[in-house]
């Protein structure tokens, strides 16, 4: 058997080969290969797991090489399959197997991170068969089309691999005597230091009764998913929680604010960025914490990436016999005083910042001025690409990080400017170099601009002013709407611009013959909508069309701010369902976006 590995780097991670050669000599074992500290040591935890397992541990000397030779291995995963490969160096078959996990002294193997990344490398690279932790199991699991081996101990995953390697004598006889099955004898013949009876168990067709139950439960092949194009809320899972640092809730604790609730509602449905400013205690936090109950489950694609990236980072939970695959989207909420590699990554080995943990869901930065403007400032291209580049020790990685960005932060220092009845204590320049810490470059990337100001006390309501549930409904709607629209849009750039008008309450198959790019790169939500797809999926009625062009030259906006009104306009046009946006659309579309007169004047 040829036994291989995975080294965790970034997003992507690389195959390791990890070979065994055993000669004569005083029993010291080496590895080489550009090992790491963790990696060094694991040639004592392997001889000790070994001899307390009550295994035969090699009495030759014994050579380690981790391949490709020129990339750092880290990371305690290898200490499975280092053994693995001691105890079996002898094996004549050269099928790969892939095997993670970190052992302890009395033979138990422990879980360890990145077990998807590892399953979906090696399934790309035609490995079939996978030896995992047993608290890996349900993560790798999510992997489609390999065969699973759950193990808790050494002796277990011994057993396990001699059982593959029966099953493929037992192909490679039939095969070589015409197809018959019952003519080959799949027995292997133990010799020098495999001679034990474990050995010799596994390797008989009547394989232990341990091994057949693993077999039975993990190696089976998962059905292709049912993709649905159609917007669902699912009740959060634990998997889900790990992957949500705010406190959640619906909007039916929310009173008053009904600006900044329709700037969320649009921004749920078209995928837009918000900013809110205002006085402290308004109310700000409290409703941007509950956006994450508007947006609707993940599709299979974003959650195998979303949980692959959590994989990476360790942030899964180790769940027996349940399903751990991330369903909602995810809401990070980040401190201020996030560093750059917090927030972007790279960390150790590349690891992934926030903005890749809330890819397909939203990243929420309260009190937003007072994060590191370096910080701010690298938000930039990922709200662009849908992706981040990192960097380090000569490699790099690349990370989907497409996320929904919220803000939201005081009108200045002492949070009165601009409150009725209150007075800003503030100097103009001071206000000033406070706004000035976002920067127009980030600023201009902000859809939605709201002013929220205190609810009067007399106001308050005694039922609640919102309707969760109501409000996913028309997000469906609208979701349904914008997913038929591109699809038609595309089909028609691909049948050579033939005319197709979308019809909305269909069921639109989404994977299109013909087109090469991925489904990241084929986003149908508004926000998404390149300068062609605005012109042929934006249609203006004639005063529609004289107030955008009036408010365009009037302000003066750059390209992305005329871009911008024309996708918020279209997705308040798709939550009332209509097919042209209207004047009321665009009115509405600009109040959203302009900001209020007592801010800056740099900021009109």
């Amino acid at each position: 058997m040829t036994i291989m590995s995975f080294a965790s780097f970034g997003y992507e991670g690389e195959i390791i080969k990890v070979e065994a050669d055993l000669r004569r000599g005083l029993p010291i074992v080496d590895i080489v290969g550009l090992p790491g500290s963790a990696v060094k040591e694991a040639r004592e935890r392997m001889r000790a797991a070994i001899s307390n397992s009550d295994l035969p541990f090699p009495q030759e000397r014994i050579l380690i090489n981790l391949s490709p030779a020129d990339q750092k291995k880290e990371g305690s995963g290898f200490d499975l399959p280092i053994a693995l490969a001691v105890l079996q160096a002898d094996c004549a078959l050269d099928t790969p197997v892939m095997v993670i996990g970190e052992l302890e002294l009395s033979g138990r193997v422990r879980p360890v991170r990145g077990v998807l990344g590892a399953l979906i490398s090696g399934s790309a690279a035609g490995i079939e068969f996978f030896i995992v932790p047993k608290e890996n199991e349900a993560e790798a699991r999510i992997q489609q089309g390999v065969r699973i081996y759950g193990v808790e101990t050494l002796r277990e995953a011994l057993e396990c691999l001699y059982a593959i390697e029966a099953e493929l004598r037992v192909e490679n006889n039939s095969e070589s005597n015409g197809g018959d099955k019952n003519s080959g004898a799949p027995a292997r013949e133990a010799t020098g230091h495999t001679g034990s009876s474990v050995l010799q168990d596994a390797a008989t067709p009547a394989v232990s009764a341990l091994v057949q139950g693993k077999m039975t439960y993990c190696s089976g092949i998962a059905a292709k998913p049912v993709i649905s194009v159609a917007a669902s809320w699912s009740e959060p899972s634990q998997a889900d929680a790990a992957a949500n640092t705010g406190t959640g809730g619906f909007f039916e604790e929310v009173y008053g604010q009904g600006e900044l609730v329709r700037a969320l509602h649009i921004a749920a449905a078209g995928g837009h960025s918000v900013l809110a400013y205002g006085p402290p205690g308004c109310g700000k936090t409290l409703s941007m914490q509950r956006f994450a109950s508007l947006l609707p489950d993940l599709d299979p694609k974003t959650a195998e990436e979303v949980t692959h990236i959590y994989s990476i980072a360790g942030l899964l939970p180790s769940m027996r016999g349940h399903d751990v695959r991330i369903k909602r989207p995810p809401f990070r909420m980040p401190h201020p005083n996030a560093s750059l590699e917090g927030m972007i990554g790279g960390a150790g080995k590349c690891m992934p910042g926030e903005i890749s943990l809330a890819h397909g869901g939203t990243l929420f930065l309260d009190e937003a001025v007072q994060f590191k403007q370096t910080v701010l400032q690298t938000l930039r291209a990922p709200l662009e690409t849908g992706t981040v580049t990192l960097s380090r020790a000569g490699r790099t990685s690349t990370f989907p990080a497409r996320f929904q960005l919220l803000m939201a932060l005081n009108s200045c220092p002492c949070g009165n400017l601009g409150a009725d009845g209150k007075v800003c204590t503030c100097m103009p320049a001071v206000v000033e170099q406070y706004w000035k810490k976002l920067t127009a470059p980030l600023i201009d990337r902000i859809d939605l601009r709201i002013p929220v100001f205190p609810p009067q006390a007399y106001g308050l309501p005694e039922k609640p002013c919102y309707n969760t549930a109501d409000m996913r409904k028309k997000i469906a709607a609208s979701d349904n709407i914008q997913r038929e629209r591109y699809a038609a849009y595309l089909r028609k750039g691909l049948n050579g611009g033939a005319a197709e008008t979308p019809v909305h309450n269909k069921t639109v198959d989404f994977n299109l013959a013909g087109t090469a790019q991925s489904a990241a790169q084929l986003s149908y939500k508004n926000v998404h909508l390149t300068p062609s797809a605005l012109s042929a999926l934006c249609p203006l009625t004639g005063e529609a069309e004289r107030i955008f062009t009036h408010n365009a030259e009037k302000k003066e906006l750059s390209g992305r701010g005329s871009h911008a009104i024309l996708k918020i306009a279209r997705t308040i046009a798709d939550l009332a369902q209509e097919d042209v946006i209207a004047a009321a659309h665009i009115e509405e579309a600009i109040r959203l976006r302009e900001w209020s007169s007592f801010l800056p004047f740099f900021m009109h």
